[in-house]
């Protein structure tokens, strides 16, 4: 059964940095795309940073921000966010993706006091 293991979350004031990790099972299949999305309280979940053949996207908001990197050799994808505003808040789910479907973690908490 493949899984993927999240952690890193927690509360940060303003200004603060937090680093997301999430490590997915090996499986016979590469995995070709790994990222981050998050979910803010009443809101859709939205794509947050998404590696896929090491072509690297970010969300606009986060662009300045953060920084998504892959370590293909342990299956883990790493989010680095530095400057947090109280608009990152949510819960953050690792995205995986190979040939057959997509993988989602069970998401982690991200809080940011102002």
């Amino acid at each position: 059964q493949v899984q993927l293991v999240e952690s890193g979350g927690g509360l940060v004031q303003a200004g603060g940095s937090l680093r997301l990790s999430c490590t997915g099972s090996r499986t016979i299949f590469e995995w070709e795309a790994m990222g981050w999305y998050r979910q803010a309280p009443g809101k859709q979940r939205e794509m947050v940073a998404i590696n896929e053949n090491e072509t690297t996207q970010l969300s606009d908001s986060v662009k300045d921000r953060f920084t998504i990197s892959r370590d293909h050799a342990k299956n883990t994808v790493l989010l680095q966010m530095n400057s947090l505003k109280p608009e990152d808040t949510g819960v953050y789910y690792c995205y995986m993706r190979n040939s057959v479907r997509d993988y989602w973690g069970q998401g982690t908490q991200v809080t940011v006091s102002s």
